[in-house]
């Protein structure tokens, strides 16, 4: 389709979630088109992926440069170069700067492996398993300066099962980070997400926003 938004993947690892919405850009209707793959590490796997899809990728290392804010700026600057529109964080081990953050408000995004606001940072399935609850999952949000904060577009609910180990629900999470992801970018691409006051409305959704999966009880 022509006329589809322009977005770039950040990773710093394997890129599953790149992977994903690659795969779903290749349908004739998505809303966008993954325009560029670039990571701050040249051994990250992802980028052999996306080569081999044939979408260009770039190589920013951070040891470059004196500080986040140089990086940033130099990220930037390779970003509106290559003519990108959306931003997706997957996996980008990357504290960005307010700076970076302000300049493209409402226009990156990230998908976190817990129900935030809960079990923000890192090790999120450790850290619910050890608190008990009884469901867990992921969100799909707006970026904000501050880590794993920002206006929420979509989650989904993964139950903890008996036995459940880090690894068994990591596993189930992922699964469904690669459905709600896709869904996200391509929400934000068709233009139906709207954020007022912190909170995103999605157009054509009642109420504004329904949850993608519900446990079963």
């Amino acid at each position: 389709m022509s006329g589809r938004k322009r977005a770039a993947v950040l990773i710093s690892g394997r890129g599953s979630n790149m992977a994903a919405l690659v795969q779903a850009a290749a349908g004739p209707d998505f809303p966008a088109e993954i325009a560029l793959v670039l990571s701050n590490r040249a051994d990250a796997a992802g980028l052999d992926f996306a080569a081999a899809h044939g979408i260009p990728t770039r190589v920013l290392s951070h040891k470059g440069f004196a500080d986040r804010l140089a990086f940033d700026a130099a990220l930037d600057g390779v970003l509106r170069e290559a003519g990108i529109e959306i931003v997706c964080l997957a996996g980008f081990m990357r504290l960005l700067t307010p700076w970076l953050v302000e300049r493209w408000r409402d226009r990156m995004i990230n998908v976190h492996p817990s129900l935030l606001p809960s079990f923000k940072g890192l090790n999120t399935h450790e850290r619910a398993l050890e608190a008990g609850v009884r469901v867990h999952g992921c969100t799909v949000h707006f970026v904000r300066a501050e880590m794993d904060e920002g206006p929420i577009i979509l989650q989904a609910v993964v139950p903890i099962e008996p036995g459940d180990t880090p690894d068994r629900l990591a596993h189930r999470v992922l699964t469904q980070e690669h459905v709600i992801y896709p869904k996200g970018l391509e929400l934000l691409a068709a233009g139906r997400l709207t954020v007022a006051q912190e909170r995103v409305e999605i157009a054509g959704v009642e109420g504004g926003l329904a949850p993608l999966i519900a446990p079963k009880v």
